[in-house]
């Protein structure tokens, strides 16, 4: 865990107490565009309540946000289940389960151009569900922000329900592995 510590809010996103859980993955590359930005943000003052990072090989580390490296799936599940808007990579599995719970998602998907991933699978899985109205998706890191603020005034309410059965298989294997 990261040993940053800093007074918790109370945010106005749903009127209650806040934890916004930035989730990055475990693969082999870096995501130091998105640390970098929550920690930004933070600093500005712009985000004020509590954030916790899975920054999984991530080189940058977070200034103002307490953070750990790896979760194991039980643990991931639960800063899932505890956190009211999950700040994710595209990753099928992220996005999939943090829908299936109900939560107000972000997606921020790696990109090849910045060596954040081999190529850019992640925008367009990110981009169909966005198309599909599930989650919001950011592609300029600098509109963050923006998208934090656009789901805090029009959170999103519509219940995820898959209608690709390949998608259903996808996932079905997701949650075997992770048990």
């Amino acid at each position: 865990m990261g040993n940053f510590k800093r007074d918790l809010s109370r945010s106005c996103l749903w009127g209650e107490y806040l934890l916004i859980f930035v989730c990055v993955g475990s693969r082999e590359y870096q995501f130091n565009r998105l640390l970098k930005e929550i920690d930004r943000l933070i600093e500005k003052g712009q985000i004020t309540d509590e954030v916790f990072g899975q920054i999984g090989q991530s080189d940058y580390i977070p200034k103002n946000f307490e953070y750990t490296n790896f979760l194991s799936n039980k643990e991931f599940k639960n800063m899932q289940q505890q956190s009211n808007l999950i700040i994710s990579h595209g990753g099928t599995g992220a996005l999939i389960s943090s829908l299936k719970m109900g939560k107000q998602v972000i997606s921020v998907p790696r990109l090849e151009k910045y060596n954040e991933h081999i190529d850019n699978h992640q925008l367009q899985i990110s981009q169909v569900l966005t198309d599909q109205g599930y989650l919001l998706q950011v592609l300029n890191i600098k509109d963050l922000i923006n998208k934090i603020i656009e789901i805090d005034k029009n959170p999103i309410n519509k219940n995820f329900k898959s209608n690709s059965k390949i998608l259903d298989i996808i996932l079905e294997y997701i949650e075997r592995i992770n048990k």
